[in-house]
């Protein structure tokens, strides 16, 4: 690995992952990933970010390549998970008189990961640290994605570091966006999909609180530095952040559903007609399939209220349920309308597997879960009717 200049005293200086699979347990990576990191040079020398633990050695004997680490003024943590700062510690034993910037929540976070107090320098949106030609500026962007993130700006270098923000798994030889000739843009956005849309509200906020800086190069601590066309990569985040639009003020109600032989499905419409009894509801019925689970996890979290639908299968629910609700997020769905059914042959546990789930996810059960066992009759198809209605009354005599 090689350090390399990104402009005037600033050069990327991280390590790169290209082996990469699978990101927090969950997450595919299959380009890899790179851990950034940034040396300021200046009268005082700064460096942003550090990287994964297990890289530590390497990163440090890179670092020694261009700077003296007993005379780093400033370590910089925009966002304090392990893989930014993992090689602290190590760090911190190289660069003693090094003073640790980061947020009040990033300094209890880092107390827990290199289990020792260390000096320290807590900072806000306002703050700034003179480094003698450079200035960092600092602006509290919280929940983007952890409650510690900060962003960094050089106002005289028109640099801002983004921490995870704009940042997305992807190594190349290339460090630069534009030096890339594959497309990557399916990378950056599956990274805002996974990582960041759980906190729409905070990407505008974070967005709004840069919108009237210069900003020529982001420097994110994942994938490319981004030097060409840096606000377009702002723009898809605002873009993608909107609230979605909607022709009317009807209550947009998503119920989806697993069936084997069409029962669940017959307990799904019924459903849906009770709801519908009542105005002001847009009632969309989803049947979940092995190659739309991504898009049902999109709609559950559009959606104003969410009913789930699964047959029973080995006293358990279907595979695509809970790979649904494995997408769903419990930041952003809290207190939201919910309630689960479903047909079964022997013992029936699928629906209040699903309720539990659903309120483990933090979602309002606003009825026990429905059941029907195998083909439904004329009664229990009445019986969901009135559950739909039941449903629906919710909202209008929330519970």
């Amino acid at each position: 690995m090689d350090i390399i200049k990104v402009k005037d005293s600033i050069y990327w200086a991280g390590v790169k992952d290209p082996d990469l699979r699978i990101f927090d347990i969950v997450m595919k990576t299959r380009w890899g990933t790179t851990y950034n990191s940034y040396i300021i040079e200046d009268d005082k020398t700064a460096l942003i970010e550090t990287v994964k633990y297990r890289f530590e050695q390497a990163y440090i004997e890179l670092l020694e390549q261009r700077i003296d680490l007993s005379k780093l003024d400033y370590i910089v943590l925009d966002h304090t998970e392990p893989d930014h700062s993992g090689a602290l510690g190590d760090l911190l034993e190289k660069a003693q008189n090094a003073i640790v910037v980061c947020s009040r929540a990033a300094y209890q976070f880092l107390k827990e990961i290199v289990n020792h107090d260390f000096p320290h320098m807590i900072v806000s949106t306002g703050d700034e640290i003179n480094l003698g030609h450079h200035t960092l500026r600092f602006i509290s962007v919280p929940n983007l994605h952890w409650p510690d993130s900060i962003f960094t700006y050089v106002p005289e270098e028109s640099v801002l570091f983004s921490g995870d923000v704009f940042g997305f798994h992807y190594c190349s030889d290339a460090i630069f966006n534009d030096e890339i000739k594959d497309d990557f843009l399916p990378a950056f956005e599956y990274y805002y999909n996974v990582i960041m849309s759980p906190f729409k509200k905070y990407v505008l906020e974070a967005v709004d609180k840069i919108k009237d800086l210069k900003i020529d190069i982001i420097c994110p601590s994942h994938g490319p530095v981004l030097r060409k066309d840096p606000w377009s990569y702002v723009d898809m985040y605002r873009r993608w952040s909107q609230p979605a639009q909607r022709p009317n003020n009807d209550k947009r109600i998503l119920i989806a559903y697993v069936s084997a032989y069409g029962n669940t499905a017959a307990l799904a419409q019924a459903i849906a007609k009770g709801i519908n009894e009542s105005p002001g509801f847009d009632v969309r019925l989803e049947e979940i399939k092995e190659d739309n689970v991504a898009d049902v996890a999109r709609a559950i979290e559009e959606a104003d209220g969410v009913l789930i639908g699964s047959p029973t299968i080995n006293r358990d629910s279907v595979e695509y349920v809970w790979e649904v609700l494995g997408r769903v997020s419990a930041i952003t769905n809290r207190n939201k309308p919910a309630a689960a059914f479903g047909s079964y042959g022997w013992s029936g546990e699928a629906p209040g597997l699903i309720e539990d789930r659903l309120k483990g996810l933090g979602f309002s059960i606003v009825e026990p879960s429905f059941k029907a066992r195998l083909v439904p009759s004329d009664q229990e198809i009445s019986d969901a009717v009135e559950f739909g209605k039941a449903y629906a009354s919710a909202f209008t005599c929330p519970v």
